[in-house]
């Protein structure tokens, strides 16, 4: 929507914003995605099963803020149409990968590699998209 500024005649673009604490809970997946990617490389590396089990509970913490995040979209999406579709389709995609991730961590140590370390490679993509995307399309703070 285009809003004319009195003051200087030039048009004042306004911009649906993303609320803050949807900012923290979009923002938060990136370290846990990545922790548990960095986690894989370092039990491909090593074979320590403490290593799969850290992977383990940092997919899980990604999943609890991606999926926070994610019904924090759908419902701005049903109620004012806020959020875009594009920016829902990567939210869910990350979600469902990383529900699938997390299955294959569940299996035994040895059992995970090399689809585990595939996966949380992918899911880390999808949630720095995802995040790209939500700060991008619907910016911080109200106006650029």
């Amino acid at each position: 929507m285009i809003v004319s500024n009195e003051s200087t005649n030039q048009p004042r673009i306004h911009r649906p914003w993303l609320h803050p604490l949807h900012a923290v809970l979009l923002a938060a997946t990136v370290p846990l995605f990545l922790g548990a990617l960095l986690s894989d490389l370092a039990y491909a590396s090593s074979y320590q099963i403490q290593w799969s089990n850290f992977s383990s509970w940092l997919i899980a913490g990604g999943l609890v803020f991606n999926g926070l995040a994610m019904v924090w979209a759908i419902v701005s999406r049903l109620v004012n149409r806020r959020s875009s579709g594009v920016y829902l389709l990567f939210l869910v995609s990350t979600f469902v990968l990383g529900f699938f991730n997390s299955l294959i961590h569940a299996r035994d140590a040895w059992a995970m590699m090399p689809t585990g370390l595939l996966l949380s490679a992918i899911v880390f993509l999808l949630a720095c998209v995802s995040t790209w995307i939500g700060f991008a399309k619907l910016g911080v703070g109200g106006q650029r």
